[in-house]
């Protein structure tokens, strides 16, 4: 474990349950997670991300591995001996007492002086911008106000690590926008080691220095948030983030470095993962926005197009029924682009496409 690092697991397992009904949450999960950085486990309903995140927090005990916080065992502390502190999905506030005596709370059962207390208490509502608040109740607040609370509490100890169980959930749209800008910037402000769940690809993306993507308790890629966007390794992680088209190919040769693949009557120059061979069978992963459309062309015709503001998104059918569904910036004056029934021309540029392991 390298001195910069804040959260090692080791060979994570957990299993629930015995025998036939056993289900395996997590299998063997090893990964590092910095200091000072806002690190995403990423995945959907089912795929561990939670039970991670509860095995690090003390609430569950792991089946086998271990985890290392800078540096030391602490699979067999008890949650409030660990340096740790957790934002849950609910917020968890107490009803009965005012904003600051929540983020107070934790400090008082601590044994702090009074004014130590007052001081620390001031501080949060500072930094969550709640200073206004400090005597209304949570009945008596939005729910980014509750949230913000919630968040001025847990950091009211000073964790090291700050782990959050899916709390923009129950936000609107706007709402949650506007909480990932002032989560990534709270984050900046502390240093303090974020350690963030969720289902919501845009959530991870927008948030994440790095990211763990899983899938049935398993780590599928990790990396930053353009690594595993632009180059995924397998066809879980390229489709699970944003939108692919998945294409059947042929390797025929290579070019500049890139694999030279025939694909649904296309000729596309991909990007490789390994040695592959012409003539061996290869999955491609391309994604909408990276496919150029050309009037007057043959290659395919649009079969249906939907307008969503900013862009257009068109579903264009090949010579062999393969639809490809591609996006397109809107002009500045808001034209029709292409309209159902054209015939397009379809240009893949070099190394948009990409080769998957699986």
């Amino acid at each position: 474990m390298a001195a910069d690092d804040a959260i090692e697991t080791i060979g994570l397992t957990k299993v629930f349950g015995q025998g036939g009904d056993s289900v395996r949450a997590l299998d063997d999960v090893s990964l590092t997670i910095r200091a000072n950085e806002f690190f995403t486990l990423l995945g959907p309903s089912g795929c561990g991300k939670t039970t991670l995140l509860r095995l690090v927090a003390g609430f569950e005990l792991p089946t086998a591995g271990d985890i290392l916080l800078e540096g030391e065992s602490v699979v067999h502390l008890p949650p409030n001996h660990r340096p740790v502190n957790t934002v849950f999905q609910s917020y968890a506030l107490f009803p009965h007492m005012s904003v600051a005596k929540n983020i107070a709370f934790g400090l008082e059962m601590r044994g702090l002086d009074r004014k130590e207390v007052d001081r620390t208490v001031e501080e949060m509502l500072t930094l969550v911008k709640m200073e206004a608040m400090a005597g209304r109740r949570p009945a008596q607040l939005s729910g980014g106000q509750q949230q913000r609370v919630a968040l001025a509490r847990a950091l009211a100890n000073h964790p090291k690590v700050l782990l959050l169980d899916e709390p923009l959930s129950a936000l609107d749209l706007k709402l949650r926008q506007g909480m990932r800008v002032e989560l990534k910037a709270l984050q900046k402000r502390t240093g303090i080691t974020f350690v963030f769940v969720t289902h919501d690809q845009e959530e991870a993306l927008t948030m994440s220095d790095r990211m763990a993507v899983m899938s049935n308790g398993r780590v599928q890629q990790l990396g930053a948030a353009l690594e595993i966007y632009e180059r995924p390794v397998n066809r879980f992680v390229a489709d699970f983030i944003g939108d692919t088209n998945f294409l059947v190919a042929e390797v025929s040769g290579r070019s500049n470095g890139l694999v030279r693949c025939r694909a649904a009557g296309l000729e596309v120059d991909a990007t490789p993962i390994g040695q592959p061979s012409p003539g061996q069978r290869v999955t491609l992963a391309l994604r909408p926005e990276k496919i150029v459309l050309r009037r007057g062309g043959q290659q395919g015709r649009v079969v249906h197009a939907m307008y969503i503001g900013t862009d257009t998104n068109y579903d264009v059918e090949l010579a062999d029924r393969t639809k490809l569904n591609v996006r397109v910036q809107n002009a500045l004056d808001g034209g029709a682009g292409y309209r159902v029934g054209d015939a397009v021309g379809i240009e893949v540029p070099p190394g948009a496409a990409r080769m998957l392991e699986d």
